[in-house]
């Protein structure tokens, strides 16, 4: 399998190991350790709601939940997903930016948390690759 392509799993599959991938990493909780936050990653049309607290994940409750409050929101579909948690993604799918410049992904909410926050944010989000790097060796 091609290092640019996503492993087969879906994004549903691997983002209930996010968990697991960022609470046993302690470069990612040193990065979070003083953050506590509400935050929303929807994947096609399914929400996951995250409670982040000092830096790990305390709970990610898959929606759609009514009345479900969030700091921000990170939104795309599922192919974007899977092309960005690849090993090594293509140009355009390797940053939450790029993915935002080319349309295929959409940030909403207060930008404070992500932006005081950002390679935590960053580190959490792209913590999915380890998983595919693993099944493409």
């Amino acid at each position: 399998m091609s290092d640019r392509v996503a492993s087969a799993a879906s994004p549903a599959d691997v983002i209930v190991r996010l968990p697991e991938l960022v609470n046993g990493n302690a470069a990612v909780l040193r990065r979070g350790r003083y953050l506590n936050t509400e935050m929303m990653i929807e994947i096609g049309a399914t929400p996951y709601h995250l409670t982040i607290v000092q830096g790990r994940i305390d709970g990610l409750s898959p929606g759609p939940l009514l009345m479900r409050s969030w700091s921000f929101a990170i939104r795309g579909g599922d192919d974007a997903w899977r092309q960005f948690w690849a090993p090594r993604p293509a140009p355009g799918y390797h940053d939450l930016f790029a993915l935002t410049k080319f349309g295929q992904f959409r940030i909403e909410g207060d930008f404070r948390p992500l932006m005081t926050n950002l390679l935590y944010f960053k580190a959490v989000l792209e913590a999915p690759r380890t998983l595919a790097a693993n099944i493409s060796q």
